[in-house]
């Protein structure tokens, strides 16, 4: 008898849970929803790429949906209004935090990596130290001089190859190109060494390193994963996707040790409170960048500054500060050379301020304002992470006049912001001029419409190191060299889903000096 007494009382608790979670959501204004399936919810919907699908369910269902994937639920905004709600002073400190996921658990040194510490004390230090060192204005300035210094390698190295055929033509894989100038140039701010030499660029050499790097940081990444919706599904180890994280995060720890290790003994005949002192003077003297990983290592401490607090750092500058640039300076290439019209001009208005006796540098970008726009337009159509990166209610809140639960995870849908009829005039088409009346109001013009680095505190806090590496490199190829591509179509066009987290295809273009350019050409 006791024992149905009891069992009576759960049931009766049982219920009122449900009936009161039941009744609270129906309460609730929550955004609209296509129909939801039991267990799955709504990711029987998701059947091409995701940024793609849920552009599709947002111009059907509205440009703020609450979707149910698994355990889960999503908040997908895709208008401006909904962005500015989202990341100003409403809601930006509650939707500051990151939502946990099997990647995170696996590659995020226990959730101590900027990118997805939670907001608070340690997001603070980590965001204030790594703005210093690296993207503050002062910063910038200090390591414009190895960016300088790593394209004129590369238009050297060009040259040279061209020299070499005779004829100065030289076929060229640009994809390779690319990533060798962006992942030297953050090597080299980091530690002030190289990841691929001179004499290694444009040879199998060069593309075995590089292709090695890349396996490093950008194999097997996703920011959604099945197991995140099905926790049950990690129980089994399903398709031996977390083992592979595992194995993967071990590499990149070996890598990242081998790095600091090799920093050490490379400067081991400096101690940390004498010479090491006078050598960072000897730095500021000279208005020179002292390598970040130093200045990382003369704060480490076991208390905050741990080696994986450490470790965590260089691997946000490497995953998120090479392969983002490459690929828009591939697509960036890629749309000048389908649309010669633009190419010219932007070649012209490059003659006309900088000229031909001197390789551009990065003083010349405030005098290329159609460069930033041809930069600007390409972000627009392609940005390399089309669905930015999640966030995370930490309370209830409300977005466009909608109730959004606690424990609610928010995703932007840059691309289909970017890609709005409504926002941008023949918004498939490659128009880098939609882009000249606002560079000329600053980015408030913007209104939200134009987000490739996010908004709000959590926003990509390197956009601007970005867009320098991304403008220098594509000005100094357009001012150098005459390029072609090798495809009939004149179009390397890859499919729109393609990501950084994709194998993007290949580039492959020829290159020829111009004759204008070939006296400094020959003194690099």
């Amino acid at each position: 008898m006791a024992i149905q007494y009891y069992v009576a009382v759960l049931l009766s608790i049982l219920l009122l849970v449900l009936s009161s979670k039941l009744f609270s959501n129906r309460r609730k204004n929550l955004p609209p929803a296509p129909l939801s399936l039991p267990i799955i919810g709504h990711l029987y919907l998701i059947k091409n790429s995701l940024h793609q699908a849920l552009a599709a369910l947002s111009a059907k269902h509205g440009p703020v949906l609450y979707l149910r994937f698994g355990c889960r639920r999503f908040l997908v905004v895709s208008s401006p209004p909904a962005v500015e709600d989202c990341f100003t002073k409403n809601n930006d400190i509650i939707l500051a935090n990151r939502p946990r996921s099997m990647s995170a658990d696996n590659f995020s040194f226990d959730y101590k990596s900027l990118p997805m510490a939670p907001h608070g004390d340690l997001w603070r230090v980590q965001r204030r130290l790594t703005v210093v060192e690296l993207f503050s204005t002062l910063s910038l300035q200090r390591s414009a001089a190895i960016r300088e210094d790593e394209i004129g390698t590369v238009i050297r190295s060009l040259f040279k190859l061209g020299s070499q055929n005779g004829n100065g033509n030289l076929t060229v894989d640009f994809n390779n190109l690319a990533g060798v100038f962006t992942f030297n140039s953050m090597m080299r701010i980091m530690s002030g060494e190289q990841f691929v030499k001179e004499e290694e660029i444009g040879g199998e050499k060069g593309k075995e390193i590089l292709n090695g790097l890349r396996e490093i940081f950008f194999a097997s990444i996703s920011a959604t994963n099945v197991c995140d919706f099905f926790p049950v599904l990690r129980w089994f180890g399903y398709r031996g996707l977390e083992k592979q994280m595992v194995s993967l995060h071990k590499k990149r720890i070996e890598f990242l040790n081998g790095i600091l290790d090799e920093f050490r003994r490379r400067n081991a005949g400096f101690s940390e409170n004498s010479e090491g002192d006078e050598m960072m003077k000897s730095c500021r003297e000279k208005k020179e960048k002292s390598p970040v990983i130093e200045t990382l290592l003369r704060l480490q401490n076991p208390e905050f500054y741990t080696n994986d607090l450490i470790m965590s750092i260089i691997l946000m500058v490497f995953v998120a500060g090479t392969e983002t640039a490459s690929v828009t300076i591939e697509w960036a290439m890629s749309l000048l050379l389908s649309h010669p019209e633009v190419l010219c001009k932007l070649r012209y208005e490059i003659d006309n301020n900088v000229g031909h006796k001197r390789l551009l540098n990065e003083s010349d970008l405030s005098k290329l304002p159609y460069l930033r726009c041809v930069i600007n337009e390409t972000l627009r159509l392609y940005p390399p992470v089309p669905l930015l990166f999640p966030h995370y209610s930490s309370e209830d809140c409300v977005v466009a006049g909608y109730d959004v639960p606690k424990h609610t995870t928010v995703m932007v849908n840059a691309w289909a912001i970017h890609q709005d009829p409504e926002l941008w005039e023949e918004p498939e088409k490659f128009k880098p001029e939609r882009f000249e009346a606002m560079e000329g109001e600053g980015e408030g013009s913007f209104n939200y419409k134009f987000v490739p680095f996010g908004i709000g505190r959590r926003s990509c806090p390197g956009n601007n190191m970005a867009l320098r590496l991304v403008s220098l490199a594509l000005g100094a190829c357009i001012q150098c060299f005459e390029w072609e591509n090798t495809k009939e179509d004149k179009m390397c066009e890859a499919h729109l889903s393609r990501s950084i987290l994709q194998k993007a295809e290949r580039l492959e273009v020829i290159c020829t000096p111009r004759n204008n350019c070939l006296q400094f050409l020959s003194q690099l």
